[in-house]
Formats: structure tokens, C-alpha cells, sequence
């Protein structure tokens, strides 16, 4: 394609004089470091897609997200970033042509809007999932999970598409070596109503999580003790001051004796009934740990993209002096890396994926010592 002198030429007033004069070294560590990013995005994000589709025991509500995450890391990190690359290499020019860097600037507002609208469904799933249990297990199953995703791809490509008809503009930013919105004064240029947007829904997604930890902290308090006698009639305790315990063991299957008074015409569960019921806790912490690693990735979505809000706001309203190139440098470098962090917070802050990676993927499996049998004396 023809290149376009308007996108190779185009600069940021105040910024030209320190583009032409990039030292050799700085070249040389933006390239090692954003080809690190693009291995780990591509390899990492592969690896964890591979495995949740091939390990059965994943295949469930909060893991369907976690793939569509992944796949979005996968476009940004194997389609966008080459493009970063070639432009750093020929000194942070556009050899391409117009249409190009839509597309491509289009794909990686697209990948971003995504990853942010998903984390905000994943954190009203994670609330559900804590507080109303029964209700997650019921209706979110994989065509609920699939309606969402697509709910959420739907969103990002109406807010990423509006710029390739100029509404907003996107265009190639020399100080960033990308192709992405062309940030002006908000008299000027309408791209701050998309920031807005963006910053109200990170926003909206940890004040969320804020109401889960209030959630689970407040069925955390103990409360004193009050004692009122129970009427027991052959130890079947019933009447005011039972605490339903006896009545809640006898319908598990663990009751002796006759029937309780109050639960007359009741049937009693069987014991693999009970046993089922004596998982809800188990599933409760297993629902915390998930919810805590998709947390952490939010947190470091909010992290690593943050600086790169700031200095887009900053561009938008600040009329004095301009950004400096080393912070907007790693603002940019921070935010690519947010496409190849998702993969170590799995592994490493979620037990069930390692067990999984390490049994599916790595064909470890650890031999377990036969329990003996307990004894009932």
C-alpha cells in the first residue's frame, strides 16, 4: 500500500524536535520489550485457551468469561502489537496507508472497551455467585454465559466503530508508535465521551466488588449467644428456642429416633442427599477464590491502563505544558502489557487451573497414598 503522508508525518505540537532525536537504546528496549509482550500475550493467552476448552471440569459460567478474555488478549497481542513493532522500527513512522491504521486502531479500542464491559458482567456474576448461590447455579448456564458475551462484543463494537467514520478520529500518534485516538481539547474533539464511558464502567465495576466484600464481611460478625430453653420430646427439640439443628440433621439423612413433631409428613432425605449438601461450603470458597483472581485481574487492568488514562484526560483538558515523552512512554509500554498479564494471575492465584494445567496440559498427575478406612468405634 501507498503510504499516507498526512499519518507518517503527523505530530503533537511541542513533541517533534525530541521524536527526531530517539536514542538507539531506546529503540532497542521498546522492541525487546513489546516482542517479550507479544511472545507472552500470544503464548500465554493460548495456553489458558487450550486448556479451558480441553479440561472438562472448567467448562462453567465464571471459565467461559476467562476465555472470551483470553481471546481478546490474543487479537490485541497478534494483530495490533506487529504493527507497534514495524512502526518502532522504522522510527516511530507510518508506513502504511489510512485505512490501515483504522482497522488496526479500530481493533485495539475494540479489544480495550471489551476486556473492561466483560470484567463488569464477570463482577455481577461474582456478587451473584456469593450472594445468591441458588439463583447462579440456576440460570447461568452456557447459553446465558454465550448471550453475555455476545452482549459485550456487541457493546465494544458500537463504541470502537463510531472513529473509522470520524467521529472521534483515529489517526497515528508518532509520541505512542500506534495507531488510536487522535486526543485534542474537548472543544475540538469529541473522543471524551468515550473516556468518560470507560472510566464509569471501571468505576461501576469496583464499587461492585466493594458490595461483595461488604457482603461477605458483614455474614462474617458474630453475634452474642441467646439462650432459650427448647421443648424436647424423646431429643427431638422443637418449640421456640430450638435452633433447628435436630430438624435440619433428620432431613440430611442423620436423624435417629422418631419423626420431629413440626416435621410430620415430611420425607427424609437419603444419605447421598446429604453428602450433597454438605458441599455447599466447599463450593462457597471455591466461588471466593475465583472471585478474588478476577479481581486481581481487574485490578491490574485498572493498574497498567491507568497512567494511560491519565495522560489522555490530560490531553484533553490541560492547555499548558505537554506530557513528557518517558511518562507517556510507560504509559503506553504498561498498557500493552496488560494483554499478557492475565495469564500468570490464573495460574498463580487460582489452585483449580493449576491443578488442571498441571494434569491437562503437563500430563503431571501425583499419585495419592490410599486413605484408611475410619474406624467407628
Amino acid at each position: 500500500m501507498i503510504p499516507s503522508p498526512s499519518m507518517a508525518n503527523y505530530s503533537h505540537a511541542g513533541d517533534h524536535n525530541i521524536l527526531q532525536n530517539v536514542s538507539p537504546l531506546a529503540t532497542f528496549l521498546k522492541l525487546t520489550s513489546l516482542g517479550f509482550i507479544i511472545g507472552v500475550g500470544v503464548v500465554g493467552n493460548l495456553l489458558i485457551s487450550i486448556l479451558l476448552v480441553k479440561d472438562k471440569s472448567l467448562h462453567r459460567a465464571p471459565y467461559y468469561f476467562l476465555l472470551d478474555l483470553c481471546a481478546s488478549d490474543i487479537l490485541r497481542s497478534a494483530i495490533c502489537f506487529p504493527f507497534v513493532f514495524t512502526s518502532v522500527k522504522n522510527g516511530s513512522a507510518w508506513t502504511y496507508g489510512t485505512l490501515t491504521c483504522k482497522v488496526i486502531a479500530f481493533l485495539g479500542v475494540l479489544s480495550c472497551f471489551h476486556t473492561a464491559f466483560m470484567l463488569f458482567c464477570v463482577s455481577v456474576t461474582r456478587y451473584l455467585a456469593i450472594a445468591h448461590h441458588r439463583f447462579y447455579t440456576k440460570r447461568l448456564t452456557f447459553w446465558t454465559c454465550l448471550a453475555v458475551i455476545c452482549m459485550v462484543w456487541t457493546l465494544s463494537v458500537a463504541m470502537a466503530f463510531p472513529p473509522v467514520l470520524d467521529v472521534g478520529t483515529y489517526s497515528f500518534i508518532r509520541e505512542e508508535d500506534q495507531c488510536t485516538f487522535q486526543h485534542r481539547s474537548f472543544r475540538a474533539n469529541d473522543s471524551l465521551g468515550f473516556m468518560l464511558l470507560l472510566a464509569l464502567i471501571l468505576l461501576a465495576t469496583q464499587l461492585v466488588y466493594l458490595k461483595l466484600i461488604f457482603f461477605v464481611h458483614d455474614r462474617r460478625k458474630m453475634k452474642p449467644v441467646q439462650f432459650v430453653p427448647a421443648v424436647s420430646q424423646n431429643w427431638t427439640f422443637h418449640g421456640p428456642g430450638a435452633s433447628g439443628q435436630a430438624a435440619a440433621n433428620w432431613l440430611a439423612g442423620f436423624g435417629r429416633g422418631p419423626t420431629p413433631p413440626t416435621l410430620l409428613g415430611i420425607r427424609q432425605n437419603s444419605n447421598a442427599a446429604g453428602r450433597r449438601r454438605l458441599l455447599v461450603l466447599d463450593e462457597f470458597k471455591t466461588e471466593k477464590r475465583i472471585s478474588r483472581m478476577f479481581y486481581i485481574i481487574t485490578f491490574f487492568f485498572l493498574s497498567l491502563w491507568g497512567p494511560y488514562l491519565v495522560a489522555c484526560y490530560w490531553r484533553v483538558f490541560a492547555r499548558g505544558p505537554v506530557i513528557p515523552g518517558g511518562y507517556l512512554t510507560a504509559a503506553v509500554w504498561m498498557s500493552f502489557a496488560q494483554a499478557g498479564v492475565n495469564p500468570f494471575i490464573c495460574i498463580f492465584s487460582n489452585r483449580e487451573l493449576r491443578r488442571c494445567f498441571s494434569t491437562t496440559l503437563l500430563y503431571c498427575r501425583k499419585s495419592r497414598l490410599p486413605r484408611e478406612p475410619y474406624c467407628v468405634i
